[in-house]
């Protein structure tokens, strides 16, 4: 089981739960996690969104391991310039 914890702007779309277990074995598994428990958040997910995995952040890396117990942090993309 891994704690997924939403950034601020995904905490108001997901009704203000800031966060919950889920049961995934890859970045790819929370995300669809997440659509199929909070649709609301689908369109923002879809777009992209920074996952960090016990303080390190991953971009593009759906197949990206996450340990059991591991504490997963979701935040909008900003973009750079």
């Amino acid at each position: 089981m891994i704690d997924v914890r939403l950034g601020a702007t995904l905490r108001s779309m997901a009704g203000g739960r800031q966060s919950f277990p889920v049961e995934a074995g890859t970045v790819g598994q929370v995300l669809e996690r997440l659509q199929g428990a909070y649709p609301e958040l689908s369109a923002v997910l879809d777009r992209g969104v920074a996952v960090s995995i016990d303080g390190r952040i991953y971009r593009d890396s759906l197949l990206q391991r996450v340990p059991d117990g591991a504490e997963v942090y979701l935040m909008p993309r900003v973009a750079g310039g």
